[in-house]
């Protein structure tokens, strides 16, 4: 019966054992898969920024072949694009995205005074895939910051949070960008 109760007690030893062992490794490779989908996810981000970035070159190249002489929307805008193409992590790059966005806009009002250049087939095809890749940056964002915030949940809670901290997982920023519509809300007067 000893016997019995000794061999039992060694199966309870080497299960306990190997649960303390294996957990710790499970959750630290479950953080680092997290890790690695939030950095793909951002990788998808990169992309559609880097495609906007040349398209804005684009337009800025199109509005000053027709318009030489708005030197100070032109200058703006490549400032902001040069800004936003410079930008690193999350952060940075929502807030240079965000300072391209009114320069942008300027250009597009410029070409309102200039019919040659609305109505050209370069200038419109352009403001179509820059308005097309603002819904696919939007959604590359969604999944981002979605995965961003299953990250930073499974580092910042039990037990995620035991093996994160001393293995340096850092929470990640969210990708805040507000659209053009976001900005400003309007205003309402009814008197």
């Amino acid at each position: 019966m000893r016997k019995i109760v000794r061999v039992t007690a060694v199966y309870i030893a080497i299960g306990i054992a190997a649960v303390l062992v294996l957990t710790p490794i499970l959750i630290y490779n479950g953080l680092v898969r997290t890790r690695n989908t939030v950095d793909e996810s951002w990788s998808g981000i990169d992309v559609q920024l880097k495609r906007r970035h040349d398209l804005v070159g684009n337009l800025i190249e199109t509005v000053r072949g027709y318009a030489a002489h708005e030197r100070e929307a032109l200058q703006g805008a490549a400032d902001a694009r040069a800004g936003a193409v410079a930008a690193s992590g999350p952060a940075a790059a929502a807030r240079a995205e965000q300072a391209l966005t009114a320069p942008v806009g300027r250009l597009f009002a410029v070409a309102e005074a200039y019919p040659d250049l609305k109505a050209g087939e370069n200038f419109r095809q352009l403001q179509s895939e820059l308005s097309s890749l603002e819904d696919d940056i939007a959604a590359s964002r969604s999944i981002y910051n979605g995965n961003a915030r299953i990250y930073n949940d499974r580092i910042q809670s039990f037990p995620g949070l035991l093996v994160a901290k001393p293995f340096g997982f850092a929470a990640r920023e969210y990708f805040e960008l507000e659209s053009a519509g976001e900005a400003v809300a309007p205003e309402v007067n009814l008197s």
